[in-house]
């Protein structure tokens, strides 16, 4: 009879992983949105542009896979 064990860590590992990612990609899409509302006006132009980059490089971040050392 062979006990099936299950790895709880990685478990856990993978589930903190992958809430992460969908928080990077949920804020980063909100940065974007907030971004280009704040490039409407001129005045908020260079703030906007910092703050819609921002959001892009969270989501893209967010979008690709965590490469890690075992």
């Amino acid at each position: 009879m062979s006990h099936v064990t299950v790895p709880s860590r990685g478990i856990l590992s993978l589930f903190v992983g992958l809430v992460e990612h969908v928080f990077f990609v949920i804020a980063g899409f909100v940065l974007m949105v907030v971004g280009m509302g704040l490039s409407v006006t001129m005045i908020m132009l260079p703030v906007g542009l910092v703050v819609g980059l921002l959001g892009f490089a969270m989501f893209v971040g967010g979008l690709t896979v965590r490469i890690t050392r075992s």
